[in-house]
Parts: C-alpha cells; sequence; structure tokens
C-alpha cells in the first residue's frame, strides 16, 4: 500500500482543532491501516517526527431515503501526536 493511499484526508472538526494546541493530528485512514503504517505515512509524507498513533473505528449508520435503507461508510480514524521538538503540520493552519 503506497503512503498516499492510507492518510485519507485530515479530519477538521471542533475537537480536533482543541487538540492541535497539544499538538495531536486527526486523520481519515485506510480501513486496513495499522498504526505503525499510520506513523511511517504521516513522517514521510509531512517530514516530521510522530510520537504516538491512536487509531479508533467507527461503524456506518444506518440512513433511510423513503422506504429503501441502508448504511453509511465505515470510517476509521487515527490521531496522532508530534514529538515536542518536530515542527507543525501546515495543512492545518488557517
Amino acid at each position: 500500500m503506497d503512503v498516499r493511499d492510507i492518510i485519507k484526508r485530515p479530519v477538521i472538526t471542533e475537537r480536533s482543532t482543541d487538540l492541535m494546541s497539544e499538538n495531536k493530528f486527526t486523520f481519515e485512514v485506510d480501513l486496513r491501516a495499522n498504526k505503525t503504517q499510520v506513523k511511517d505515512a504521516v513522517e514521510q509524507i509531512f517530514d516530521v517526527k510522530v510520537e504516538k498513533v491512536n487509531i479508533m473505528n467507527y461503524k456506518g449508520k444506518f440512513k433511510r431515503m423513503g422506504r429503501f435503507g441502508g448504511y453509511t461508510n465505515k470510517r476509521r480514524k487515527a490521531i496522532v501526536k508530534l514529538t515536542a521538538d518536530s515542527k507543525t503540520i501546515d495543512l492545518f493552519e488557517m
């Protein structure tokens, strides 16, 4: 798996922007990616040092469209903590 396939997109929410002050950044990642792969991908793409990775899985929610029902896609979210001496990720700066 290529490193660009592992990291899908950044997650920008109120909570994730609060975590940036603690040097933690949130990404949506591939469902099959593990912590080591996420760490290597972030270090390679953004040229930073990663201290820790936490991963959460989200089940798809049941949604209805009239009489038809189905589930939204499953998601996997990673919170990446950078080392204290590492530079920040510019992608999140506004």
